[in-house]
């Protein structure tokens, strides 16, 4: 009889029986000592310390090992853990915090090749008719509105940001969201808020940015909360 496969969630489920018997803040033996005596590969065994990881049970430090808990204050999230634990929610109240600042900014320092870059984007949401074109042009529009600001630094964040509207919990959310009611009211919509936008940074009214960009952000927040029929 063939020996059944060993699975990453078999293996998670032995490392929290041994994780119950452990301190906080222990350190696990090195992978290479835990996947010999678990009987599983190295690829394995990553995945259930990912799991682990993501659950809170244990934290990782590259070059010191593995060790019991959740990670110190003082310690940076990973961002692949970090993308796991966002939820869509998290992601709109920090586009929130960051992005109507970032359309200020943007205000102060567009250039006009940027401005045209914006209107084109914004025109392509506005008539959009299924949720994936909506959704690529919307995603290309604040990803040019962050480096319409020039900020290196900002255009970063925003990229982490679309990391984690690619990710599937937001592609299923939003897509209810554009499907709630008629798609072309929804793009007509938040087109229209796109458009808005642009006339604001290309008149330089950083506060006019700032307020429109929370003024969409603000819908969208509000559309994400609609439940499947």
């Amino acid at each position: 009889m063939t020996a059944p496969r060993t699975t990453f969630e078999g293996i998670a489920k032995r490392l929290r029986r041994q994780l119950e018997t452990m301190g906080p803040h222990a350190r696990l033996e090195p992978e290479r000592v835990l996947a010999t005596r678990l009987g599983c590969s190295r690829d394995t065994l990553r995945r259930a310390l990912q799991m682990l990881e993501n659950e809170g049970l244990i934290w990782r430090h590259v070059g010191q090992g593995t060790f019991t808990g959740p990670r110190p204050a003082a310690e940076p999230i990973r961002p692949a853990v970090l993308f796991e634990l966002a939820t869509p929610a998290d992601l709109m109240n920090a586009r929130l915090v960051i992005e109507p600042a970032m359309a200020a900014e943007a205000a102060e320092r567009a250039s006009a090749s940027d401005i045209a870059a914006l209107r084109t984007l914004a025109t392509q949401t506005r008539d959009a008719r299924d949720w994936r074109t909506y959704e690529a042009a919307d995603s290309a529009f604040h990803r040019a509105i962050a480096t319409a600001t020039s900020n290196h630094l900002l255009m970063a964040i925003l990229g982490l940001l679309s990391m984690v509207r690619d990710r599937a919990p937001w592609q299923r959310q939003h897509g209810r969201a554009f499907g709630h009611g008629p798609h072309w009211e929804y793009s007509l919509r938040q087109g229209d808020l796109h458009l808005s936008l642009v006339d604001a940074i290309a008149a330089g009214d950083g506060p006019r940015a700032h307020a429109v960009m929370r003024e969409h952000l603000g819908e969208i927040a509000q559309l994400m909360t609609v439940e499947p029929a």
